[in-house]
């Protein structure tokens, strides 16, 4: 079966992931995460894309961006990843690839889940059982959002400042819809969305997005089209 192309749209919220191969580690040391932090500062600059959330978890990292072109993501994506196995390897004395395949993203309509994709990012240390709470992982965006530090690397969504008219309204807000969590039902949705790249979002948001795009934005049903009676 030919492989999906990806699907980019400006000005929507995507989820992103990238795995190491065969789920192997791709970060070894703090050192490790700066760079790879520095390096998804310095291609989002380039490629006009805004970051609004990321995790780096040992064997793979999750990301929510908004780009402002048609190959912001891909062109951001690539450049980090080569640099990045380029450092990796010459660190380690390792040759060969490092990631598993290509990295994996998907489109989610901004009103539904936007917000929700921000949490399920915070929680993945969660959910893997590193922490007890995300507030505990340093390495994601979360301590930025409740404001126990600034990261330079976080456009806020536009939706964050619903939380409250106040930077601590907004923190303490937020801390507690993150620590509340979401329902299995979202976080599966979201899940399976990032890793098949079919859109998450309603009828009329893939209607929407079909609007501007060639490519397919929902699965095909399968079998043979009925007959007319």
């Amino acid at each position: 079966m030919a492989r999906l192309p990806r699907l980019t749209v400006p000005g929507y919220p995507h989820h992103v992931i990238q795995r190491g191969n065969n789920r192997q580690t791709i970060f070894l040391s703090d050192d490790d995460r700066r760079f790879m932090l520095q390096l998804l500062g310095e291609h989002a600059a380039q490629h006009a894309v805004r970051i609004h959330a990321y995790v780096l978890m040992d064997n793979h990292f999750h990301l929510l961006l908004s780009p402002e072109t048609n190959t912001g993501v891909s062109q951001m994506m690539q450049a980090v990843g080569r640099r990045y196995v380029r450092y990796f390897n010459d660190r380690t004395g390792r040759t060969g690839t490092l990631w598993e395949g290509r990295y994996r993203s998907t489109l989610i309509e901004t009103e539904r889940y936007a917000l929700a994709c921000m949490a399920y990012i915070d929680l993945n240390p969660v959910r893997a059982g590193l922490v007890a709470e995300a507030a505990h992982h340093v390495w994601s965006s979360h301590r930025h959002y409740i404001g126990a530090c600034t990261d330079r690397l976080i456009t806020p969504h536009p939706l964050y400042w619903t939380f409250g008219n106040t930077p601590f309204a907004r923190e303490a807000a937020y801390a507690e819809w993150v620590r509340r969590g979401l329902t299995k039902d979202t976080e599966t949705a979201l899940t399976d969305s990032v890793l098949t790249g079919w859109p998450l979002g309603t009828d009329d948001f893939r209607a929407e997005l079909g609007s501007q795009t060639a490519r397919r934005v929902s699965k095909s049903v399968p079998g043979r089209p009925k007959k007319r009676s």
